[in-house]
């Protein structure tokens, strides 16, 4: 099946309920096969797992956790007895998301605070954590903090309506705000509540309050090469497609740009392969209409891209499990 083929939908695969109220994200585990974790404003972290002999899903793993104190809980062991291995204290509020780089040595947070803190573990030190940077660059709160997937390079996103990148040049290995992505250089005007890469990093996707997707990319190649950091600039904006704010894109492993939204729904959407004048194009593959009976707060692709599996989360407290698929 190609991603361009035209009867392409969603198929509701299984609904995971559990928990008490609205749902604020899902995540897959990169590292197992049909493991995924969501979190909600009942205070608890689920994790649920897919059975190898049915295909159904179950909460195998209840953890209760907290954000709105300001700490961030750090656990392992999810296999057997879960266990907080350690406590980040340092933002002054809320912590409203946490991001590993692609080693699993730097762990970056943001919050209500308008700050974004970067954590390196000491594994010779009992797994414990030394706060390498704390970055205020941001005038609002900060949504989302995400690491590059090849690269130590952050990207964060605010109540500001920017993207902010953060990386370091120098020798000391001090983190700064590189380049800053705002309605000044075609970025988004409201609130950006959320950022995917592709697969090769090379190109980011983000989405916002203003009801815009928007695609962005780089010379991923020349950063690798050592030249230095190279600006992203933007691709298009996708819009008129969702008509409430949209809270969640996440790009597949095969290029499928999935997005969550207060209207409800989920859509779908795909390189066009035909670039006009202005630049590259990306069009509507698929529109997934009531997906949930509330709010679209997250979604996100499953890790292995044969599996064409999509988590969504819900203020509607629930968690549900789609596929990819060819329609009759």
């Amino acid at each position: 099946m190609k991603v361009m083929d035209k009867n392409l939908g969603l198929e509701e695969v299984q609904k995971l309920e559990g928990h008490t109220d609205r749902v604020w994200n899902v995540a897959w585990n990169p590292a197992a096969d049909g493991v995924i974790a969501s979190c909600s404003a009942d205070k608890t972290v689920r994790i649920w797992e897919q059975s190898s002999l049915t295909r159904s899903w179950t909460c195998k793993k209840l953890l209760a956790t907290a954000s709105f104190d300001g700490n961030t809980c750090v656990w392992e062991n999810f296999a057997t007895d879960s266990e907080s291995v350690s406590v980040l204290r340092g933002h002054e509020s809320e912590v409203k998301s946490v991001s590993w780089n692609a080693s699993g040595s730097l762990l970056a947070t943001c919050g209500r605070d308008k700050s974004v803190w970067i954590w390196e573990i000491q594994p010779e030190e009992d797994d414990e954590f030394d706060t390498i940077a704390v970055l205020t660059g941001h005038s609002e709160d900060v949504k989302m903090v995400l690491w590059h997937p090849t690269m130590d390079v952050l990207f964060s996103c605010s109540y500001d309506n920017t993207i902010k990148i953060w990386c370091s040049e120098d020798e000391d290995g001090d983190y700064n705000c590189v380049q800053t992505l705002s309605e000044l250089n075609n970025g988004h005007s409201s609130t950006v509540w959320s950022i995917s890469f592709n697969a090769a990093g090379d190109k980011m996707v983000t989405c916002s309050d203003d009801l815009a997707v928007k695609i962005w990319k780089t010379d991923i190649s020349r950063m690798q090469s050592g030249e230095g950091y190279v600006p992203w600039t933007h691709v298009c904006t996708l819009s008129g497609f969702h008509d409430r704010t949209i809270y969640s894109v996440h790009w597949s492993r095969d290029g499928v740009i999935a997005s969550g939204a207060g209207d409800d729904t989920i859509q779908l959407f795909v390189d066009s392969d035909s670039d006009s004048v202005d630049g590259p194009s990306y069009k509507l593959l698929v529109k997934k209409e009531k997906a949930h009976e509330m709010d679209v707060n997250s979604v996100q692709w499953a890790p292995d891209k044969e599996s064409r599996l999509l988590a969504s989360a819900s203020d509607d407290k629930m968690v549900k499990i789609w596929k990819l698929a060819s329609e009759p």
